[in-house]
């Protein structure tokens, strides 16, 4: 997977890196020589092989705090990759206030958190590049996914607008929505051994489309597409959103 990408020597910051879409991102750097700096609420391993820190990104303080600590050994930072996300679900009516928070202090939260710690090392450098993990559903309206879907959304915003603010300084801001990847996250959605292939069908009576492609994607599918935004060979773009969903979407 990563053999088309050389990142030898970069310092990369992979969020949510202790398992899912972030964990395989993490290893995916760490196979194409970078050195790598994991942060997760906790770290269910016993082995992982890059640097770990433990911290709540919800929690501004913490953040500071560990980013401090991390940027006082180094200095410079190449990548910044904020993949960390929680999945609360419920009609909209029936969410509970708290799941609401939840999901916006973390999936947009953090990586505000992030953006305010990083942001001035990466403006110093005048280079570097930042590619934030989102979600088709903030392209699409999810029956269920109110929560989900509004904190997605709002985190593409933010994206946008700090792709913007840190061009001038040469940095590199896109976005990697995944649709449905086969993730403990995703697995906690289904109740049977059917569900996944349901979902693959589609779900016609919650306006739901099926996947064109005929699977949901893996973890690395998602990390190679992350990689791709982050490498040399993105050097031209930014603000760029790429759905990887295999067609759930439309290309919406």
């Amino acid at each position: 997977m990563s053999a088309s990408f050389d990142f030898t020597g970069k310092q990369v910051w992979v969020t949510g890196a202790g398992q899912g879409i972030g964990y395989h991102t993490a290893l995916a750097f760490v196979a194409a020589g970078a050195s790598v700096v994991g942060f997760d609420k906790q770290f269910s391993q016993s082995d992982y092989p890059f640097q770990r820190e433990i911290v709540d990104i919800a929690d501004p303080w913490q953040v500071k705090r560990v980013c401090e600590k991390v940027l006082s050994d180094t200095r410079h930072l190449d990548v910044l990759v904020n993949a960390a996300g929680i999945l609360r679900t419920g009609s909209t009516e029936e969410l509970a206030f708290a799941d609401w928070q939840s999901c916006l202090a973390v999936n947009a939260g953090g990586a505000f958190n992030l953006f305010q710690q990083t942001l001035p090392v990466f403006r110093q450098q005048r280079a570097g590049a930042i590619v934030t993990v989102a979600s088709n559903a903030a392209h699409a309206p999810r029956i269920g996914m109110s929560a989900y879907g509004a904190s997605k959304a709002a985190l593409r915003s933010l994206c946008m607008t700090v792709a913007l603010e840190m061009a001038p300084y040469g940095v590199r801001c896109n976005i990697v929505s995944p649709g449905s990847t086969d993730t403990a996250m995703q697995r906690s959605l289904w109740q049977t051994p059917a569900d996944e292939q349901q979902m693959i069908a589609g779900y016609p009576e919650q306006y739901k489309l099926g996947i064109p492609l005929g699977k949901i994607a893996r973890p690395d599918d998602i990390a190679s597409a992350v990689m791709f935004l982050a490498s040399d060979s993105a050097s031209h773009i930014i603000m760029q959103d790429i759905v990887v969903d295999g067609g759930a979407t439309l290309g919406a």
